[in-house]
Order: structure tokens, then C-alpha cells, then sequence
């Protein structure tokens, strides 16, 4: 099964909100707004101060919405699904 690499928590924690987008281009991640909202999907690019997300809408609709940077709080990999032994 493929995992991700990501930066290890350490270095995230010691990284601004645009090292740490930059850093998750192509993976999922949780993205926490300054306005208490959260956000969550695919990190597709840092262009002009903002960052763009490929979110889901709904049935098979998905859509690229972008937030200023100086709008995020912090972003978060998503974490690896535990193993299970079945």
C-alpha cells in the first residue's frame, strides 16, 4: 500500500502556513481558517498569496476554491489510516 511522505511533525510545527502548503502540494490536508471554519482536500498550488484546494461538493463534483493565505490559521496532513488486521 502506497503512503505518503510528508514532513515530520517536528518540522511542520517549525514551518509558516505557506512553507507548510507548499511542503503538501498533491496530498490531503485539513486547513483551519482564522475565522474559527475548517476546510479539507487536496492542496493543488501557492500562487499570488493564496492557496488552492480541490474540494468535494457533491456526487461526482468536485471544485478548486482558493484562500489567502493571511486567512489560515495552520494547515494539517491528514494523518495515515490506522492498520487493521481482519
Amino acid at each position: 500500500m502506497y503512503r505518503a511522505q510528508y514532513p515530520g511533525p517536528l518540522t511542520l510545527a517549525a514551518m509558516s502556513v505557506e512553507q507548510k502548503a507548499l511542503a503538501l502540494i498533491g496530498h490531503p490536508a485539513g486547513i483551519s481558517l482564522k475565522n474559527g471554519q475548517g476546510v479539507s482536500g487536496v492542496l493543488c498550488g501557492v500562487q499570488s498569496g493564496q492557496l488552492f484546494v480541490m474540494q468535494y461538493l457533491y456526487a461526482s463534483q468536485f471544485a478548486t476554491f482558493h484562500y489567502p493565505l493571511n486567512d489560515i490559521r495552520d494547515i494539517h496532513p491528514f494523518p495515515s489510516c490506522p492498520s487493521r488486521s481482519i
